[in-house]
């Protein structure tokens, strides 16, 4: 029923925001929300397949966990602070829920999430998390994907007009071969924007003027960017909204005709940038100009509480970066 999910949402809500405070107990959770005990299980079993005060349990002993690992407080405090009164009645509370005691846990953890049918987790640092209300298809992450390597070349063309036309001309040591002859940070950026543009345009079978990118402005950049980036972005949205990743497009306009597909080319576009976007903010992080490039920190999909560990330019070097034989497209 609409009134119990409503109900139970304000129950999460509250739970919530009691964590700080070891959690108020079903009872007073009850007296908050006009409800009685039993009305307030009723609701929350039927709703989430756990009464109230188990429910309010599972999220201090998930956050206990989380504790244990991303903090140095001592077992005790972690136990308190989970509403238990001693060391012992934490332990044995913490080995049902996951198999092993905190010390041994925080030495080697698993997943925090405890299972339950209802999907409502602990999330760090200190909320709680409900199922989607939306599925999030893997057609979804190609447009969210393609989101991030246009907004972080952006970015980098921003972050580039802090170095002097030497550094933007200084030629990139680390390289592979059969991707980009003598790289520089000029010709890597200009070739990021071209490759949106040059494929826009093959969509369209028009022809691609690729003489732009010779010794190109970050400016010029900058307009082209703006002008190609949502074009390119609205081909792979009307793909992804249609399901029609495998239609073909022909490119006419080097002589002999060429097939490609939609999700060819997306693939393509996602794939040797990432090459050359890594040589772009290793370049800018080495002249003292650090962007954080990864995914996983960038705002759209990242999670509340940390997210990576702290890294240097020295890091970058271990990243995975192959590529294999390609067209200048």
């Amino acid at each position: 029923m609409a009134a119990d999910a409503d109900t139970f949402r304000k129950f999460v809500d509250l739970v919530s925001s009691q964590l700080d405070e070891g959690g108020a107990h079903a009872d007073e959770l009850a007296s908050r929300l006009h409800l009685s005990r039993s009305q307030l299980d009723r609701v929350v079993s039927a709703t989430a397949g756990e009464t109230a005060g188990r429910f309010r349990r599972r999220i201090l002993m998930e956050r206990a966990a989380y504790r244990l690992v991303m903090g140095d407080l001592g077992v005790l405090d972690v136990a308190v602070e989970a509403g238990y009164s001693s060391h012992e009645a934490f332990t044995r509370a913490f080995r049902r829920a996951y198999g092993a005691s905190p010390s041994s846990w925080r030495q080697r953890p698993q997943s925090l999430q405890l299972d339950v049918p209802n999907g409502v987790h602990f999330q760090p640092p200190g909320g709680l998390r409900l199922p989607a209300r939306t599925q999030v298809t893997s057609m979804d992450l190609l447009v969210t994907m393609t989101e991030h390597h246009l907004w972080l070349t952006a970015e980098m063309i921003d972050r580039a007009g802090g170095l002097s036309t030497a550094q933007l001309d200084a030629p990139i040591e680390l390289s592979v071969d059969g991707i980009d002859k003598f790289p520089t940070v000029r010709s890597l950026l200009s070739r990021l924007v071209g490759q949106l543009d040059m494929w826009n345009q093959a969509v369209a079978d028009q022809p691609y003027d690729v003489a732009v990118e010779e010794h190109e402005s970050l400016r010029s950049m900058r307009n082209r960017l703006a002008a190609s980036g949502p074009v390119f972005l609205s081909h792979v949205r009307d793909a992804a909204e249609r399901g029609s990743f495998d239609d073909t497009f022909v490119d006419a306009t080097g002589g002999s005709p060429l097939f490609f597909t939609y999700g060819g080319m997306v693939a393509h576009v996602l794939t040797y940038p990432a090459h050359r976007r890594t040589l772009v903010v290793g370049a800018l992080s080495s002249a003292g100009l650090d962007l954080q490039d990864d995914p996983l920190a960038w705002e759209p999909v990242r999670p509340p509480g940390p997210t990576l560990p702290h890294t240097d330019s020295s890091d970058r070097g271990h990243r995975d970066s192959s590529a294999l034989g390609r067209t200048n497209r």
